[in-house]
């Protein structure tokens, strides 16, 4: 035991203050108090005597007490320092404003963030003035405080087709975030089936699609134009036609206009192959609207279910402005001389006279027809009355078929006489014109005079009416006019040809558009399939 202490108070410890330790009776534990001036150690007597593993243990502890040794010093040099600086107090307080000074997390103030921002800003602002965007809407938008970060948005908008002209239209478009906004918007309507080749003018109507979230905002408009059996490969269709029915809201509008329709007549099983045709309609306003619509054709003579009817057939006439272009085309028509109640039966059979430039439309067929075959103004109003398309009609088409009659050997006055009694004439394809005119001529041995009364006769099919009438008639070796031939369903006419007498020289009257077949239930189903009406079929 003593040769152990012994060994430990040879240890030596440099330069370092004289430490003191004194032991504790038992020997897996040691603690230490410090004594700045002497060094003494306390040699316990233990009993029992050591066992041979107290060597192992002795050991152990000379690794320990060298370690707290080397410990204590360090502290002792560092307690120095501290010592040192609060005897040199100037001296600590330099040190910690230059530490304060070269620090990394140093924060600028809360003027200087916002003089920052201005600067940002303006820079960005320069940045658009230089491509011509006016940024004067865009004062409280967020936008990137980065020059590079709005270029890289502003050329994504070009290479969509966006001048920036259309950016000035809707300025607010340029805080979209390129990733966060504008390519998911884009991605999803490129899945939808919408053309990237319509992106542009997608785009310039309504530029906010970019502002929505797909998910809230654009998957369910999606689903109701489906659920409103617009088919889905026909749903891109409708959007690029009316890209702006994404920003409507599903229990607003497009209900209560899907509902009116319904209301007053239009089959339910039409309403998708509206919508596709006519999408427009879904932004509509009821009572402002559709409603004042359907009511002022009814005061002219329209019933309310014919209007349904016209509406199944062409949506689009919806879109005609009530006080701007309807009421004034109606007017035009009664001051030219047409009669008012034949105003009913002209808009049904041709719906876009309401929608059109009429005035110079009716001025200009009326002059051409008066120097062609000599119509005059009564005679013009008489004509449109049976035929409206007429005042759509290119005068060139017209030109043909005048020429043809002629060639047919009729005189322009009997030319005249035609077109007035069945203006269709004017229209007619061509080639089906001469086929019958060479049959009536080869076969019927008929006289010009005879079609003359009876010009209704071009508009006949020859393989399904007028062949099969002309071999009944000729085979009961009877004579009679073209009117009392063909002016009469198939059944009537089978009913006169078991008369046992009838008379042969019996003329009905000629047809004129009948209004009922526009309130017949409509049987078959409506085409789903995709396809553009023509607002002027005629031209």
């Amino acid at each position: 035991m003593d040769s152990m202490y012994a060994d430990f108070a040879d240890i030596s410890l440099g330069n370092m203050k004289s430490i003191g330790y004194t032991g504790i009776t038992k020997p897996s534990l040691l603690l230490a108090y410090q004594q700045l001036l002497t060094l003494s150690f306390r040699i316990p007597k233990l009993n029992p005597p050591l066992s041979p593993r107290v060597p192992r243990l002795i050991e152990k502890k000379h690794v320990s007490i060298a370690r707290v040794q080397y410990s204590i010093a360090c502290r002792t040099f560092s307690t120095n320092s501290v010592e040192s600086s609060l005897k040199n107090p100037s001296t600590t307080h330099l040190a910690r404003r230059q530490g304060a000074s070269s620090s990394l997390y140093s924060r600028p103030s809360l003027l200087e963030m916002k003089n920052e921002r201005i600067a940002n800003r303006v820079r960005v602002y320069e940045f658009l003035k230089g491509l011509g965007i006016v940024p004067d809407e865009l004062d409280g938008v967020e936008l990137p405080v980065m020059v590079e970060v709005m270029r890289e948005r502003v050329d994504f908008l070009h290479n969509l087709g966006l001048t920036s002209e259309d950016i000035n239209n809707y300025p607010l478009v340029l805080g979209c975030s390129v990733k966060k906004n504008m390519i998911p918007v884009l991605d999803y309507l490129g899945k939808l089936g919408v053309r990237k080749s319509t992106f542009n003018n997608f785009l310039q109507r309504y530029p906010q699609v970019l502002h929505a979230s797909v998910v809230v905002d654009l998957v369910p408009v999606v689903k109701y134009l489906q659920g409103m059996d617009i088919k889905p490969n026909d749903v891109p269709r409708v959007l690029e036609r009316y890209p702006e029915v994404l920003g409507f809201k599903l229990e607003g509008t497009m209900s209560t206009s899907v509902a009116y329709l319904v209301g007053i007549g239009v089959a339910r099983r039409e309403i998708g192959g509206v919508l596709t045709r006519y999408p427009e309609i879904l932004g509509m306003r009821v009572g402002r609207v559709i409603k004042p619509f359907v009511e002022y054709l009814e005061s002219l003579g329209i019933p309310r279910l014919a209007v349904a009817r016209l509406i199944e057939k062409k949506p689009h006439i919806l879109g005609f402005v009530l006080e701007d272009q309807v009421k004034p085309n109606v007017d035009t028509l009664l001051e030219f001389g047409v009669r008012g109640a034949s105003l009913p039966s002209m808009i049904a059979q041709y719906p876009e006279l309401i929608g059109i430039e009429l005035k110079t439309k009716l001025c200009s067929q009326q002059s051409f027809l008066n120097s062609s075959i000599g119509v005059g103004l009564e005679d013009f109003c008489r004509i449109i009355e049976k035929m409206p398309q007429v005042v759509s009609l290119i005068q060139s088409f017209i030109v043909n078929h005048l020429d043809f009659l002629k060639y047919c050997g009729f005189s322009l006055l009997q030319v005249r006489n035609m077109v007035v009694r069945c203006p269709q004439v004017l229209a007619l394809n061509i080639d089906i014109m001469k086929l019958n005119f060479d049959y009536y001529q080869k076969e019927m041995c008929g006289n010009l005079d005879d079609m003359v009364n009876f010009p209704a006769f071009f508009t006949y099919s020859l393989e399904s009416t007028i062949r099969p009438r002309h071999q009944m008639v000729a085979n009961k070796v009877l004579k009679c006019s073209l009117g009392w031939l063909l002016n009469c369903s198939d059944e009537k006419f089978e009913e006169q040809m078991n008369y046992d007498s009838f008379d042969i020289e019996e003329i009905e009257m000629e047809t004129q558009f009948d209004m009922n077949t526009l309130l017949e239930p409509r049987e078959e189903e409506s085409s789903s399939e995709y396809e553009e009406d023509s607002d002027d079929e005629y031209i």
